[in-house]
Protein backbone atom coordinates (compact mmCIF):
# COMPACT_ATOMS: atom_id res chain seq x y z
CA UNK A 1 0.00 0.00 0.00
CA UNK A 2 2.90 2.38 0.84
CA UNK A 3 4.45 1.58 -2.55
CA UNK A 4 1.16 2.35 -4.28
CA UNK A 5 0.78 5.72 -2.54
CA UNK A 6 4.39 6.64 -3.24
CA UNK A 7 4.05 5.65 -6.89
CA UNK A 8 0.84 7.66 -7.17
CA UNK A 9 2.48 10.75 -5.63
CA UNK A 10 5.54 10.53 -7.88
CA UNK A 11 3.36 10.01 -10.96
CA UNK A 12 1.21 13.02 -10.05
CA UNK A 13 4.20 15.35 -9.74
CA UNK A 14 5.84 13.89 -12.84
CA UNK A 15 2.61 14.49 -14.76
CA UNK A 16 2.57 18.09 -13.51
CA UNK A 17 6.24 18.77 -14.33
CA UNK A 18 6.19 17.23 -17.82
CA UNK A 19 2.92 19.00 -18.62
CA UNK A 20 4.47 22.30 -17.58
CA UNK A 21 7.47 21.68 -19.85
CA UNK A 22 5.17 20.68 -22.71
CA UNK A 23 3.11 23.88 -22.44
CA UNK A 24 6.22 26.01 -21.86
CA UNK A 25 8.18 24.74 -24.85
CA UNK A 26 5.56 24.02 -27.50
CA UNK A 27 1.87 24.81 -27.00
CA UNK A 28 1.66 28.57 -27.64
CA UNK A 29 4.54 28.96 -30.09
CA UNK A 30 2.33 30.72 -32.66
CA UNK A 31 2.14 33.81 -30.44
CA UNK A 32 5.87 34.33 -30.90
CA UNK A 33 4.94 35.37 -34.43
CA UNK A 34 6.80 38.71 -34.23
CA UNK A 35 10.13 36.88 -33.82
CA UNK A 36 9.40 34.42 -36.63
CA UNK A 37 8.37 37.24 -38.99
CA UNK A 38 11.85 38.74 -38.62
CA UNK A 39 13.37 35.41 -39.74
CA UNK A 40 10.87 34.95 -42.57
CA UNK A 41 11.60 38.43 -43.91
CA UNK A 42 15.31 37.64 -43.97
CA UNK A 43 14.48 34.47 -45.94
CA UNK A 44 12.48 36.50 -48.49
CA UNK A 45 8.96 35.24 -47.71
CA UNK A 46 6.33 37.38 -49.51
CA UNK A 47 9.16 39.64 -50.74
CA UNK A 48 7.47 39.82 -54.16
CA UNK A 49 4.90 42.13 -52.54
CA UNK A 50 7.55 44.79 -51.87
CA UNK A 51 7.52 47.53 -54.53
CA UNK A 52 9.77 50.43 -55.37
CA UNK A 53 8.37 53.83 -54.39
CA UNK A 54 9.50 57.43 -54.43
CA UNK A 55 9.90 59.29 -51.15
CA UNK A 56 9.03 62.91 -50.39
CA UNK A 57 12.53 64.14 -51.29
CA UNK A 58 12.60 62.10 -54.49
CA UNK A 59 14.65 59.21 -53.12
CA UNK A 60 13.76 55.67 -54.15
CA UNK A 61 12.67 53.39 -51.32
CA UNK A 62 11.29 49.88 -51.03
CA UNK A 63 7.67 49.88 -49.89
CA UNK A 64 6.89 46.59 -48.08
CA UNK A 65 3.43 47.42 -46.73
CA UNK A 66 1.99 44.62 -48.86
CA UNK A 67 4.42 42.14 -47.32
CA UNK A 68 3.56 43.30 -43.78
CA UNK A 69 -0.15 43.03 -44.56
CA UNK A 70 0.28 39.45 -45.77
CA UNK A 71 2.18 38.48 -42.63
CA UNK A 72 -0.58 40.13 -40.58
CA UNK A 73 -3.17 38.08 -42.47
CA UNK A 74 -1.29 34.85 -41.69
CA UNK A 75 -1.34 35.69 -37.98
CA UNK A 76 -4.99 36.79 -38.09
CA UNK A 77 -6.05 33.44 -39.58
CA UNK A 78 -3.84 31.49 -37.15
CA UNK A 79 -5.13 33.34 -34.07
CA UNK A 80 -8.70 32.90 -35.33
CA UNK A 81 -8.20 29.16 -35.78
CA UNK A 82 -6.53 28.95 -32.36
CA UNK A 83 -9.79 30.07 -30.79
CA UNK A 84 -12.50 29.01 -33.18
CA UNK A 85 -11.37 25.39 -33.50
CA UNK A 86 -11.37 25.09 -29.72
CA UNK A 87 -15.13 24.44 -29.96
CA UNK A 88 -14.92 21.22 -32.02
CA UNK A 89 -11.79 20.33 -30.06
CA UNK A 90 -13.78 20.72 -26.84
CA UNK A 91 -16.49 18.37 -28.09
CA UNK A 92 -13.77 15.95 -29.24
CA UNK A 93 -12.13 16.07 -25.82
CA UNK A 94 -15.39 15.64 -23.87
CA UNK A 95 -16.60 12.84 -26.15
CA UNK A 96 -13.46 10.74 -26.74
CA UNK A 97 -11.15 11.70 -23.90
CA UNK A 98 -7.52 12.65 -23.47
CA UNK A 99 -5.72 10.09 -25.62
CA UNK A 100 -7.74 10.65 -28.80
CA UNK A 101 -7.71 14.44 -28.42
CA UNK A 102 -3.96 14.56 -27.80
CA UNK A 103 -3.06 12.27 -30.68
CA UNK A 104 -5.16 14.45 -32.98
CA UNK A 105 -3.51 17.63 -31.67
CA UNK A 106 0.00 16.18 -31.93
CA UNK A 107 -0.70 15.15 -35.55
CA UNK A 108 -1.76 18.70 -36.43
CA UNK A 109 1.28 20.16 -34.68
CA UNK A 110 3.65 17.84 -36.51
CA UNK A 111 2.07 18.62 -39.88
CA UNK A 112 2.49 22.34 -39.13
CA UNK A 113 6.20 22.11 -38.33
CA UNK A 114 6.82 19.96 -41.42
CA UNK A 115 5.01 22.49 -43.63
CA UNK A 116 7.22 25.32 -42.35
CA UNK A 117 10.32 23.13 -42.72
CA UNK A 118 9.60 22.49 -46.39
CA UNK A 119 8.33 25.97 -47.22
CA UNK A 120 10.45 28.63 -48.91
CA UNK A 121 10.20 32.14 -50.33
CA UNK A 122 8.68 30.60 -53.46
CA UNK A 123 6.19 28.61 -51.35
CA UNK A 124 5.36 31.42 -48.92
CA UNK A 125 1.65 30.56 -48.97
CA UNK A 126 2.39 27.35 -47.04
CA UNK A 127 2.58 29.61 -43.98
CA UNK A 128 -1.22 29.96 -43.99
CA UNK A 129 -2.04 26.27 -43.30
CA UNK A 130 1.15 25.80 -41.26
CA UNK A 131 0.42 28.53 -38.70
CA UNK A 132 -3.27 27.57 -38.51
CA UNK A 133 -2.39 23.92 -37.78
CA UNK A 134 0.29 24.98 -35.28
CA UNK A 135 -2.27 27.09 -33.41
CA UNK A 136 -4.96 24.37 -33.33
CA UNK A 137 -2.52 21.65 -32.29
CA UNK A 138 -1.04 23.87 -29.60
CA UNK A 139 -4.36 24.77 -27.98
CA UNK A 140 -5.31 21.07 -27.86
CA UNK A 141 -2.07 20.33 -26.02
CA UNK A 142 -2.97 23.04 -23.49
CA UNK A 143 -6.60 21.92 -23.16
CA UNK A 144 -5.70 18.32 -22.37
CA UNK A 145 -3.11 19.48 -19.81
CA UNK A 146 -5.35 21.82 -17.81
CA UNK A 147 -7.16 18.85 -16.24
CA UNK A 148 -3.92 18.13 -14.35
CA UNK A 149 -5.07 20.87 -11.94
CA UNK A 150 -7.76 18.43 -10.76
CA UNK A 151 -5.02 16.34 -9.14
CA UNK A 152 -4.10 19.16 -6.75
CA UNK A 153 -7.40 20.00 -5.02
CA UNK A 154 -7.06 23.34 -3.19
CA UNK A 155 -4.29 24.44 -5.57
CA UNK A 156 -6.35 23.71 -8.66
CA UNK A 157 -6.64 27.32 -9.85
CA UNK A 158 -2.92 27.91 -9.33
CA UNK A 159 -2.03 24.90 -11.50
CA UNK A 160 -4.49 25.88 -14.25
CA UNK A 161 -3.19 29.46 -14.38
CA UNK A 162 0.40 28.23 -14.27
CA UNK A 163 -0.19 26.04 -17.32
CA UNK A 164 -1.80 28.93 -19.15
CA UNK A 165 1.18 31.10 -18.23
CA UNK A 166 3.50 28.44 -19.62
CA UNK A 167 1.39 28.47 -22.80
CA UNK A 168 2.03 32.23 -23.08
CA UNK A 169 5.75 31.85 -22.38
CA UNK A 170 6.12 29.25 -25.12
CA UNK A 171 5.88 32.11 -27.61
CA UNK A 172 9.57 32.61 -26.76
CA UNK A 173 10.25 29.43 -28.77
CA UNK A 174 10.36 31.53 -31.93
CA UNK A 175 12.85 33.89 -30.25
CA UNK A 176 15.14 30.89 -29.74
CA UNK A 177 14.63 29.93 -33.38
CA UNK A 178 15.48 33.51 -34.40
CA UNK A 179 18.70 33.56 -32.36
CA UNK A 180 19.82 30.11 -33.53
CA UNK A 181 18.98 31.04 -37.14
CA UNK A 182 21.14 34.15 -36.82
CA UNK A 183 23.94 31.85 -35.64
CA UNK A 184 23.79 30.05 -38.99
CA UNK A 185 21.35 27.14 -38.54
CA UNK A 186 18.80 26.81 -41.34
CA UNK A 187 15.09 27.32 -40.76
CA UNK A 188 14.40 23.88 -42.22
CA UNK A 189 16.69 22.11 -39.73
CA UNK A 190 15.13 23.95 -36.79
CA UNK A 191 11.58 22.99 -37.70
CA UNK A 192 12.56 19.39 -38.43
CA UNK A 193 13.86 19.20 -34.86
CA UNK A 194 10.49 20.52 -33.64
CA UNK A 195 8.76 17.81 -35.69
CA UNK A 196 10.90 15.13 -34.06
CA UNK A 197 9.93 16.41 -30.60
CA UNK A 198 6.38 15.21 -31.26
CA UNK A 199 7.53 11.74 -30.25
CA UNK A 200 7.96 13.04 -26.69
CA UNK A 201 4.33 14.20 -26.64
CA UNK A 202 3.16 10.76 -27.79
CA UNK A 203 5.14 8.97 -25.06
CA UNK A 204 3.69 11.27 -22.39
CA UNK A 205 0.16 10.71 -23.73
CA UNK A 206 0.31 6.97 -23.08
CA UNK A 207 2.36 6.88 -19.88
CA UNK A 208 1.53 10.00 -17.85
CA UNK A 209 -2.05 10.91 -18.71
CA UNK A 210 -5.39 9.07 -18.38
CA UNK A 211 -7.07 7.55 -21.38
CA UNK A 212 -10.24 9.51 -20.66
CA UNK A 213 -10.27 12.31 -18.02
CA UNK A 214 -9.04 13.34 -14.60
CA UNK A 215 -12.33 13.93 -12.72
CA UNK A 216 -13.04 16.75 -10.27
CA UNK A 217 -13.49 16.45 -7.36
CA UNK A 218 -10.94 13.63 -7.37
CA UNK A 219 -12.40 10.28 -6.19
CA UNK A 220 -10.63 8.33 -3.45
CA UNK A 221 -7.90 5.94 -4.62
CA UNK A 222 -8.03 7.44 -8.11
CA UNK A 223 -5.25 6.14 -10.36
CA UNK A 224 -4.29 6.62 -14.01
CA UNK A 225 -1.52 5.93 -16.49
CA UNK A 226 1.18 3.38 -15.67
CA UNK A 227 0.28 1.64 -12.41
CA UNK A 228 2.51 -0.06 -9.86
CA UNK A 229 1.90 -2.64 -7.17
CA UNK A 230 -1.73 -3.75 -7.08
CA UNK A 231 -3.15 -0.36 -8.05
CA UNK A 232 -5.32 -0.26 -11.13
CA UNK A 233 -6.39 2.81 -13.06
CA UNK A 234 -9.91 3.74 -12.03
CA UNK A 235 -12.47 3.28 -14.76
CA UNK A 236 -14.00 6.25 -16.54
CA UNK A 237 -17.51 5.20 -15.59
CA UNK A 238 -16.87 5.04 -11.85
CA UNK A 239 -14.86 8.27 -11.89
CA UNK A 240 -17.50 10.14 -13.85
CA UNK A 241 -20.33 8.81 -11.70
CA UNK A 242 -18.50 9.83 -8.53
CA UNK A 243 -17.64 13.24 -9.96
CA UNK A 244 -21.20 13.97 -11.09
CA UNK A 245 -22.61 12.87 -7.75
CA UNK A 246 -20.25 15.23 -5.90
CA UNK A 247 -20.94 18.00 -8.38
CA UNK A 248 -24.65 17.61 -7.75
CA UNK A 249 -24.02 17.95 -4.01
CA UNK A 250 -22.06 21.16 -4.67
CA UNK A 251 -24.98 22.43 -6.82
CA UNK A 252 -23.09 24.38 -9.50
CA UNK A 253 -24.88 27.68 -10.07
CA UNK A 254 -28.01 26.12 -8.54
CA UNK A 255 -29.08 29.46 -7.11
CA UNK A 256 -29.24 31.00 -10.54
CA UNK A 257 -31.32 28.26 -12.08
CA UNK A 258 -33.18 26.95 -9.07
CA UNK A 259 -32.05 23.35 -9.60
CA UNK A 260 -29.96 20.96 -7.53
CA UNK A 261 -28.99 18.88 -10.52
CA UNK A 262 -25.95 19.31 -12.74
CA UNK A 263 -26.91 21.84 -15.42
CA UNK A 264 -27.12 20.99 -19.07
CA UNK A 265 -24.71 22.47 -21.57
CA UNK A 266 -27.54 24.63 -22.92
CA UNK A 267 -28.20 26.10 -19.45
CA UNK A 268 -24.51 26.95 -19.17
CA UNK A 269 -24.51 28.77 -22.51
CA UNK A 270 -27.71 30.69 -21.75
CA UNK A 271 -26.45 32.00 -18.40
CA UNK A 272 -25.45 35.61 -17.91
CA UNK A 273 -22.09 34.44 -16.58
CA UNK A 274 -21.33 32.91 -19.97
CA UNK A 275 -22.37 36.07 -21.85
CA UNK A 276 -20.37 38.56 -19.80
CA UNK A 277 -17.39 36.23 -19.59
CA UNK A 278 -17.42 36.05 -23.39
CA UNK A 279 -17.41 39.87 -23.63
CA UNK A 280 -14.63 40.07 -21.03
CA UNK A 281 -12.43 37.64 -22.96
CA UNK A 282 -13.22 39.00 -26.42
CA UNK A 283 -12.39 42.66 -25.89
CA UNK A 284 -9.15 41.97 -24.01
CA UNK A 285 -8.08 39.31 -26.50
CA UNK A 286 -8.69 41.61 -29.48
CA UNK A 287 -6.41 44.20 -27.89
CA UNK A 288 -3.62 41.62 -27.57
CA UNK A 289 -4.04 40.09 -31.02
CA UNK A 290 -3.88 43.47 -32.73
CA UNK A 291 -0.77 44.39 -30.74
CA UNK A 292 1.08 41.15 -31.61
CA UNK A 293 -0.03 41.16 -35.24
CA UNK A 294 1.12 44.75 -35.84
CA UNK A 295 4.20 44.80 -33.60
CA UNK A 296 6.71 44.40 -36.41
CA UNK A 297 5.38 47.23 -38.63
CA UNK A 298 4.87 49.42 -35.54
CA UNK A 299 8.53 49.01 -34.59
CA UNK A 300 9.51 49.63 -38.21
CA UNK A 301 7.67 52.94 -37.99
CA UNK A 302 9.05 54.00 -34.59
CA UNK A 303 12.65 53.09 -35.51
CA UNK A 304 12.46 54.59 -39.02
CA UNK A 305 13.15 51.11 -40.41
CA UNK A 306 16.52 50.58 -38.65
CA UNK A 307 16.94 46.74 -38.76
CA UNK A 308 19.23 46.49 -35.71
CA UNK A 309 16.80 48.50 -33.55
CA UNK A 310 13.82 46.48 -34.76
CA UNK A 311 15.68 43.26 -33.95
CA UNK A 312 16.61 44.59 -30.50
CA UNK A 313 13.01 45.40 -29.59
CA UNK A 314 11.68 42.16 -31.10
CA UNK A 315 14.15 40.25 -28.90
CA UNK A 316 13.08 42.28 -25.87
CA UNK A 317 9.42 41.55 -26.55
CA UNK A 318 10.06 37.82 -27.00
CA UNK A 319 12.20 37.72 -23.85
CA UNK A 320 9.41 39.23 -21.77
CA UNK A 321 7.10 36.44 -22.97
CA UNK A 322 9.21 34.03 -20.94
CA UNK A 323 7.90 35.76 -17.83
CA UNK A 324 4.34 34.59 -18.56
CA UNK A 325 4.94 31.38 -16.62
CA UNK A 326 6.04 33.49 -13.63
CA UNK A 327 3.15 35.98 -13.82
CA UNK A 328 0.23 33.59 -14.38
CA UNK A 329 0.39 31.76 -10.98
CA UNK A 330 -0.20 35.08 -9.19
CA UNK A 331 -3.70 35.04 -10.59
CA UNK A 332 -4.32 31.48 -9.40
CA UNK A 333 -2.84 32.28 -5.99
CA UNK A 334 -5.21 35.25 -5.67
CA UNK A 335 -8.21 33.01 -6.39
CA UNK A 336 -7.06 30.10 -4.22
CA UNK A 337 -6.20 32.43 -1.34
CA UNK A 338 -9.61 34.11 -1.31
CA UNK A 339 -11.31 30.76 -1.79
CA UNK A 340 -9.49 29.51 1.31
CA UNK A 341 -11.13 32.11 3.55
CA UNK A 342 -13.82 30.79 5.93
CA UNK A 343 -17.16 30.44 4.18
CA UNK A 344 -20.23 32.27 5.29
CA UNK A 345 -22.92 30.10 6.88
CA UNK A 346 -24.78 28.24 4.13
CA UNK A 347 -22.30 29.28 1.41
CA UNK A 348 -21.49 26.47 -1.06
CA UNK A 349 -18.01 25.75 -2.39
CA UNK A 350 -19.06 26.93 -5.85
CA UNK A 351 -20.27 30.28 -4.46
CA UNK A 352 -16.96 30.67 -2.61
CA UNK A 353 -15.17 30.04 -5.92
CA UNK A 354 -17.17 32.77 -7.64
CA UNK A 355 -16.53 35.22 -4.81
CA UNK A 356 -12.81 34.51 -5.10
CA UNK A 357 -12.82 35.18 -8.85
CA UNK A 358 -14.13 38.79 -8.65
CA UNK A 359 -10.77 40.38 -7.77
CA UNK A 360 -8.99 38.37 -10.47
CA UNK A 361 -11.47 39.37 -13.19
CA UNK A 362 -11.38 43.06 -12.22
CA UNK A 363 -7.58 43.15 -11.97
CA UNK A 364 -7.27 41.60 -15.45
CA UNK A 365 -9.59 44.25 -16.92
CA UNK A 366 -7.61 47.04 -15.24
CA UNK A 367 -4.32 45.66 -16.57
CA UNK A 368 -5.77 45.60 -20.10
CA UNK A 369 -6.80 49.26 -19.99
CA UNK A 370 -3.37 50.24 -18.67
CA UNK A 371 -1.57 48.14 -21.30
CA UNK A 372 -3.73 49.61 -24.07
CA UNK A 373 -2.96 53.16 -22.92
CA UNK A 374 0.79 52.49 -22.99
CA UNK A 375 0.53 50.85 -26.43
CA UNK A 376 -1.23 53.97 -27.74
CA UNK A 377 1.72 56.27 -26.97
CA UNK A 378 4.15 56.43 -29.95
CA UNK A 379 7.33 56.39 -27.85
CA UNK A 380 9.98 53.76 -28.59
CA UNK A 381 11.56 53.48 -25.09
CA UNK A 382 8.07 53.27 -23.55
CA UNK A 383 7.49 50.02 -25.44
CA UNK A 384 9.60 48.18 -22.86
CA UNK A 385 6.92 48.98 -20.26
CA UNK A 386 4.23 48.05 -22.81
CA UNK A 387 5.87 44.62 -23.29
CA UNK A 388 5.84 44.00 -19.53
CA UNK A 389 2.19 45.01 -19.15
CA UNK A 390 1.25 42.92 -22.19
CA UNK A 391 2.75 39.68 -20.88
CA UNK A 392 1.34 40.28 -17.38
CA UNK A 393 -2.16 40.95 -18.68
CA UNK A 394 -2.10 38.07 -21.18
CA UNK A 395 -1.01 35.65 -18.45
CA UNK A 396 -3.86 36.79 -16.20
CA UNK A 397 -6.33 36.68 -19.11
CA UNK A 398 -5.99 33.09 -20.27
CA UNK A 399 -5.30 31.60 -16.85
CA UNK A 400 -8.28 33.46 -15.40
CA UNK A 401 -10.44 32.41 -18.35
CA UNK A 402 -9.82 28.70 -17.82
CA UNK A 403 -10.03 28.96 -14.03
CA UNK A 404 -13.34 30.85 -14.09
CA UNK A 405 -14.92 28.34 -16.49
CA UNK A 406 -13.78 25.46 -14.27
CA UNK A 407 -15.35 27.23 -11.26
CA UNK A 408 -18.60 28.53 -12.72
CA UNK A 409 -19.69 25.51 -14.79
CA UNK A 410 -19.83 21.72 -14.21
CA UNK A 411 -16.59 19.89 -14.99
CA UNK A 412 -18.41 17.51 -17.35
CA UNK A 413 -18.99 20.48 -19.70
CA UNK A 414 -15.55 22.10 -19.33
CA UNK A 415 -14.25 21.22 -22.80
CA UNK A 416 -17.44 22.34 -24.55
CA UNK A 417 -17.89 25.59 -22.59
CA UNK A 418 -14.21 26.46 -22.88
CA UNK A 419 -14.31 25.67 -26.60
CA UNK A 420 -17.45 27.71 -27.27
CA UNK A 421 -16.13 30.75 -25.40
CA UNK A 422 -12.87 30.61 -27.34
CA UNK A 423 -14.66 30.04 -30.66
CA UNK A 424 -17.04 32.97 -30.23
CA UNK A 425 -14.22 35.23 -29.09
CA UNK A 426 -12.39 34.21 -32.27
CA UNK A 427 -15.20 35.65 -34.36
CA UNK A 428 -14.76 38.91 -32.50
CA UNK A 429 -10.97 38.82 -32.99
CA UNK A 430 -11.41 38.90 -36.79
CA UNK A 431 -11.85 42.65 -36.28
CA UNK A 432 -8.07 42.90 -36.00
CA UNK A 433 -7.62 42.59 -39.77
CA UNK A 434 -9.99 45.47 -40.69
CA UNK A 435 -8.19 47.50 -38.02
CA UNK A 436 -4.84 46.79 -39.69
CA UNK A 437 -6.28 47.75 -43.08
CA UNK A 438 -7.75 50.94 -41.60
CA UNK A 439 -4.38 51.93 -40.17
CA UNK A 440 -2.61 51.20 -43.45
CA UNK A 441 -5.05 52.69 -45.98
CA UNK A 442 -6.81 55.49 -44.09
CA UNK A 443 -4.54 56.58 -41.23
CA UNK A 444 -1.25 56.46 -43.18
CA UNK A 445 0.24 53.81 -40.91
CA UNK A 446 -0.49 55.68 -37.67
CA UNK A 447 -2.40 53.38 -35.27
CA UNK A 448 -3.01 56.08 -32.62
CA UNK A 449 -6.78 56.51 -33.14
CA UNK A 450 -7.38 52.76 -33.47
CA UNK A 451 -5.49 52.22 -30.19
CA UNK A 452 -7.58 54.88 -28.46
CA UNK A 453 -10.76 53.20 -29.72
CA UNK A 454 -9.59 49.81 -28.41
CA UNK A 455 -8.72 51.36 -25.05
CA UNK A 456 -12.27 52.67 -24.72
CA UNK A 457 -13.66 49.29 -25.85
CA UNK A 458 -11.58 47.57 -23.16
CA UNK A 459 -13.64 49.30 -20.48
CA UNK A 460 -16.45 46.82 -21.29
CA UNK A 461 -14.37 44.14 -19.58
CA UNK A 462 -15.24 45.63 -16.18
CA UNK A 463 -18.90 44.62 -16.56
CA UNK A 464 -18.07 40.93 -15.97
CA UNK A 465 -16.48 41.24 -12.49
CA UNK A 466 -19.24 43.68 -11.49
CA UNK A 467 -21.87 41.13 -12.60
CA UNK A 468 -20.22 38.32 -10.61
CA UNK A 469 -19.86 40.58 -7.56
CA UNK A 470 -23.54 41.56 -7.64
CA UNK A 471 -24.50 37.89 -8.01
CA UNK A 472 -22.43 36.98 -4.94
CA UNK A 473 -23.99 39.81 -2.92
CA UNK A 474 -27.47 38.70 -4.00
CA UNK A 475 -26.79 35.12 -2.86
CA UNK A 476 -25.38 36.35 0.45
CA UNK A 477 -28.54 38.45 1.02
CA UNK A 478 -30.77 35.46 0.28
CA UNK A 479 -28.86 33.34 2.80
CA UNK A 480 -29.21 36.02 5.49
CA UNK A 481 -32.96 36.29 4.85
CA UNK A 482 -33.36 32.51 5.22
CA UNK A 483 -31.48 32.60 8.49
Amino acid sequence: MVCVRRCSGVRRWLTFATGLVECLCFAGAVFGWASLVFVLKSEGYFSSLCVNSTGINGTHTLDCHGQDEQFSLVFTIASFMNNFMTLPNGFLFDRFGTTVARLFGISLYTMATLLVAFSSAVLSNLLFPAMALLAVGGILILMTNMQVGNLFGARRSTVITLYNGAFDSSSALFLIIKLVHEAGVSLRALFLVLSACSSIHVVRTFFLLPRHFIPYPLPEKYSYGVSCGKAKPQSLESSTENSIKTSAEETPLQTEFGSKQVKSFRDCVMSRFFFWHLIWLSVIQLRHYLFIGTLNPMLQRLTAGEPSLVSKYINAFAATQLCGVLCAPWNGIIMDRYKGKPRAEGESEQEADLRASVLSLALTAFQCVLFSMFASIPSLPLQYATFILQVLNRSFLYGGNAAFISMAFPSCHFGKVYGLVMALSALFSIMQYPCVTLVKDVLNGDPFYVNIGLTILSLLAFVHPISVYLHCRSQAAQRRNKL
